[in-house]
C-alpha cells in the first residue's frame, strides 16, 4: 500500500478509537441498554428513556456458554447495534435460558413492526 493511504487509514483508526474513549469516559450514555427479553411479540430491549422497544436480531447474534452477543436494530433504523452479555452478569439459570431462547427462537429475524 502506498504510504499516504496507510497514513489515512491509521488516522481514521485513531480518530475512531479516540471517539470511543471519549464516549466511554466523558459522555453520559442515555441510550445504554439495561435489559433484554423475549415475549410473544418478539425480542425487546429496555432503555431508561424509552422503556421496552421491539428489536430485530441479526443472524450473526451468538450464544456461547461464557457470553451472549446480541446484534439487533430498532424499527426504522438501518444500522445495527450490539450488546454483550457476560455469563457473570446474570444468574446462571437466567443466562442459560437466554442462550436457549436465542438459539431456538423461530421469530428471531422477524422484521420489527
Amino acid at each position: 500500500m502506498p504510504g499516504l493511504l496507510k497514513l489515512l487509514l491509521l488516522s481514521l483508526l485513531c480518530g475512531q478509537v479516540g471517539w470511543q474513549l471519549y464516549c466511554l469516559c466523558f459522555r453520559q450514555q442515555p441510550a445504554r441498554r439495561q435489559g433484554v427479553r423475549h415475549t410473544a411479540q418478539g425480542w425487546q430491549v429496555w432503555q431508561p428513556q424509552h422503556g421496552w422497544r421491539a428489536v430485530q436480531l441479526r443472524a450473526d447474534s451468538m450464544a456461547l456458554p461464557s457470553l451472549v452477543l446480541l446484534r439487533y436494530r430498532y424499527a426504522h433504523q438501518w444500522f445495527y447495534r450490539s450488546a454483550l452479555i457476560a455469563a457473570d452478569s446474570l444468574e446462571q439459570q437466567s443466562h442459560r435460558r437466554l442462550r436457549v431462547r436465542l438459539k431456538f427462537s423461530r421469530q428471531r429475524w422477524q422484521a420489527v413492526k
